[in-house]
């Protein structure tokens, strides 16, 4: 069956209706900068494994498990890029759970070292090996060794908000597959603009963990029924094509969608709204100081010496300080 396709440029497309709430990127969907490299460096080891017939049982063996220790440091590399991508993406992140590059760097000077591995060449087969762990530390960096934007997180929070987060990201991965039964564009469409504009609300809610309460039914409850209400439609519309139900479906997502962008915006204004109270309240104690007045410019009469107060202020001397008060009185 023939299948129209179109973009974001394509005559009759719509305008994103969450341009305004900041996207956050499915899980997944990041990639690094260099994660290419890693499929060129496993290719750059193939003669490992075409010259290995040519060799006695021992040197086969030998540029086999060369060829394979390095395509597993690769391996691990290409997800520590991954992991690096995704704690880039996020304001809040905790680190990865283990260094990956640093292991993917030892694995490749390791099968650098064992390839290249020889009866008499110990040695300098050590050294290549060492020189290739330098080498992809200089190519890939190193791995997120600090949490980050968590100073002030609750540990136990941020642990609950992942996991709310990744079923929820889970829903949206199950109403994803199932209209793509539908073989239609632009109900896939809808579904990727309700998905954005919900990882909109995820990257808020990991930014500002106290709105958890407030926006776990938008997680839950009503995330769980988009879900339902998508797979059955799919169903549904799969097998009849009835425009009843995709005209019912699509006012749901519509609803669903400003619901959500809606709540976006007002954690943004929430988190405005806290930093002018902290405004206030440091302007408030700066003006019982005297060093502000409440609005917020600076009292200059508060802070500004008077004339009695600079001629108070004169050198004192030695002779100042050993005069008695009746020589004073006398002065």
């Amino acid at each position: 069956m023939a299948v129209r396709f179109g973009g974001q440029f394509s005559p009759g497309a719509k305008e994103p209706e969450e341009a305004s709430v900041p996207l956050r990127a499915a899980p997944g969907h990041l990639r690094h900068r260099l994660e290419s490299r890693t499929a060129w460096i496993t290719a750059a080891a193939s003669p490992l494994l075409m010259t290995a017939f040519f060799q006695d049982p021992a040197g086969m063996a030998a540029n086999f498990a060369g060829f394979g220790i390095i395509a597993a440091g690769m391996m691990l590399t290409r997800e520590g890029l991954q992991a690096e991508a995704a704690y880039d993406a996020r304001r809040v992140a905790r680190r990865p759970a283990y260094p990956r590059k640093l292991f993917g760097g030892v694995l490749t000077g390791l099968g650098l070292a064992i390839g290249a591995a020889e009866p008499g060449a110990l040695a300098g087969a050590g050294i290549i090996g060492l020189v290739g762990g330098a080498l992809h530390w200089l190519s890939f960096g190193g791995d997120p060794m600090r949490d980050k934007g968590m100073s002030d997180t609750d540990a136990f929070q941020q642990d609950r908000i992942a996991r709310i987060i990744a079923e929820a990201e889970a829903h949206l991965a199950a109403m994803q597959t199932a209209v793509q039964r539908t073989g239609d564009p632009a109900i896939e469409d809808e579904v990727a603009r309700f998905a954005a504009t919900a990882r909109g609300l995820f990257g808020r809610l990991e930014d500002n963990p106290t709105e958890l309460a407030s926006a776990r039914r938008y997680l839950g409850v009503w995330l769980l029924g988009a879900r339902d209400a998508t797979i059955k439609f799919a169903d549904i519309f799969a097998r009849t094509r009835d425009s009843a139900s995709r005209g019912a479906w699509q006012a749901l997502m519509g609803d669903l969608t400003t619901e959500f962008a809606a709540r976006s915006a007002r954690m943004i204004e929430g988190g405005r709204t806290d930093m002018s109270i902290e405004i206030s309240v440091l302007r408030e104690r700066l003006a019982r100081e005297g060093l502000a007045a409440p609005s917020g410019g600076i009292d200059a009469a508060a802070v500004a010496p008077t004339t009695a107060q600079v001629e108070d202020q004169r050198a004192v001397t030695l002779d100042e300080l050993l005069r008695t008060p009746a020589d004073k009185v006398r002065q």
